[in-house]
């Protein structure tokens, strides 16, 4: 990942750039996915966790990586409650210890989320930021990052650089009742969302029909917090996209697109490339996102980011949000580009979901099922399943990718899959 040395993969789910930390709990369930930060290692790289990995998946990882595992150190940090990663790191004693493993050889930290706690790590620590040439360019690049995570900021920046956006307004919370009151007299449903909120987390659906004559009944159940909202006409959605672009230093460019699977406005899963139904839009999410790049490089932003948008029924895309940071697609992207780097499989499909076994099962108890039934990955063909995130917790809810040569081949082996573990109810 850097020409100068080691990477110190920080898998700082925990983190205050996409959610408030006061969102402990949705945080923890994130940080449940840090084992996918695996499939990024090199030789000499050292992981830091929040959560454990599995001996049995490090071994998978290893395997279909080709990375040798003594060349690899995987650091895993005591749970510290809703804290940021680097701070749980201290509280452990844990930061001398991965400063050692780093070595002297110009190691530079990856956060999957680029904030201030994580860049105060990296200068405590003597590491640089990747892909920043040093702490203080990405310190400088905080404010806009931090701005653009919020679904204000997003609005105000998407419609001065002229994409399309729902009808909506900003307000503070107090304003929220009257606002959705307001555009439901417009509009037979709005979306109500916090500013600071991922993965469509806090995000509330309200329509004409509900109880009080329209009146948002969330607010006195569950109330929210506190600052900014936004609340916006509901489009009849057909499909809802996304666009993962990477600002360097010499340009914006468009690494891949896809349809995202999303229940009730949450993000469930997602599949690459867009399908037909809406590849047509592929065209104006590139033009918007690197318009949106060309603003991040204006004030010192560097690396991936997401773009993503609402397909309606009539096939017309609008902006919705945009995520300036390491998404749930960015890791398995890297990981298919490098299972398929030398495979027959030149342009693979792909997609990522989460399937609930019956039964809770372990990793090579999964593991087993797919190699007696052929679905494992297989490094030749470039096409199989992948376990991407180890065992879960409960044994039950599996986190999977699907590698292809189409579409059509991703949907067949999905149907497969679920039939091979016996996928139910979540």
């Amino acid at each position: 990942m850097t020409e100068t040395g080691p990477i110190v993969v920080f898998a700082n789910f925990l983190s205050d750039l996409a959610v408030d930390l006061s969102e402990g709990q949705i945080l923890t369930q994130w940080a449940q996915q840090a084992p996918r930060k695996a499939w990024l290692l090199r030789p000499g790289d050292v992981l830091v966790t929040p959560v454990p990995l599995s001996r049995e998946f490090l071994r998978y990882v290893y395997e279909l990586t080709g990375v040798p595992p003594e060349s690899v150190a995987v650091v895993e940090v005591p749970p510290a409650g809703a804290v940021p990663l680097a701070r749980a790191v201290r509280e452990a004693g844990l930061a001398g210890h991965i400063r050692a493993l780093a070595g002297d050889r110009g190691a530079a930290l990856l956060p999957t989320a680029l904030d201030a706690s994580a860049i105060a790590f990296a200068r405590d620590t003597g590491l640089a930021v990747h892909p920043y040439p040093t702490v203080e360019a990405a310190e400088a690049a905080l404010k806009m990052t931090m701005l653009l995570n919020t679904k204000t900021g997003f609005r105000e920046v998407a419609e001065r650089l002229g994409m399309r956006m729902p009808a909506g307004r900003m307000c503070r919370r107090p304003e929220v009742e009257g606002v959705a009151r307001e555009l439901l007299g417009d509009y037979e449903r709005v979306v109500v969302k916090p500013d600071r909120s991922a993965g469509g987390h806090g995000m509330r659906f309200v329509s004409r029909d509900d109880p009080k004559g329209g009146a948002p009944p969330f607010l006195d159940a569950v109330g929210g917090p506190e600052g900014l909202w936004v609340v916006e006409e509901c489009l009849d959605v057909a499909e809802s996209v996304s666009i993962q672009m990477e600002v360097t230093s010499s340009g914006t460019r468009a690494l891949f697109s896809g349809a995202m699977r999303t229940s009730q406005g949450s993000f469930t899963g997602y599949a690459s490339p867009l399908p037909p139904s809406c590849a047509h839009v592929a065209d104006e999410l590139e033009e918007w996102g690197k318009a949106l790049g060309r603003h991040l490089a204006d004030h010192g932003y560097a690396g991936p980011f997401g773009l993503d948008a609402l397909v309606d029924a009539g096939g017309v895309a609008y902006a919705s949000e945009s995520n300036i940071r390491r998404t749930a697609t960015t890791t398995p992207h890297t990981m298919v580009t490098r299972l398929t780097a030398e495979s027959a499989n030149a342009y693979p499909a792909w997609s990522v979901s989460k399937g609930w076994t019956q039964r809770p099962l372990g990793f090579e108890g999964a593991l087993a099922r797919l190699r007696a039934s052929r679905l494992a990955f297989d490094p030749e063909s470039g096409e199989g399943v992948v376990l991407y995130a180890d065992a879960p917790p409960d044994g039950r809810s599996w986190r999977y990718a699907v590698i292809a040569r189409s579409a059509g081949d991703v949907e067949e082996q999905e149907a497969a899959l679920g039939e091979v573990l016996g996928f139910g109810g979540g």
